[in-house]
């Protein structure tokens, strides 16, 4: 069954949770970059199957907010 949500923030892609405390938990590090590619529609310039957590050490970001606010 689909859960209807609302963006958090205007600009913001989908749906997010929260943690326990209200901020948006941070996505995975184990995330293959060809699915966040897939979602925002972009091409980083690296293998789909590299980790979130690698691209962002490469790109010396600390979050895909960071990532996707830098281009």
């Amino acid at each position: 069954m689909a859960k209807d949500c609302k963006n958090d923030a205007p600009g913001m892609a989908g749906c997010r949770s929260r943690n326990q405390k209200g901020p948006l938990r941070e996505k995975r590090g184990d995330t293959f970059v060809g699915t966040i590619e897939k979602k925002y529609e972009l091409d980083f310039g690296v293998r789909s199957d590299m980790h979130l957590d690698t691209l962002l050490k490469l790109k010396k970001v600390d979050s895909l907010n960071d990532l996707l606010h830098k281009r």
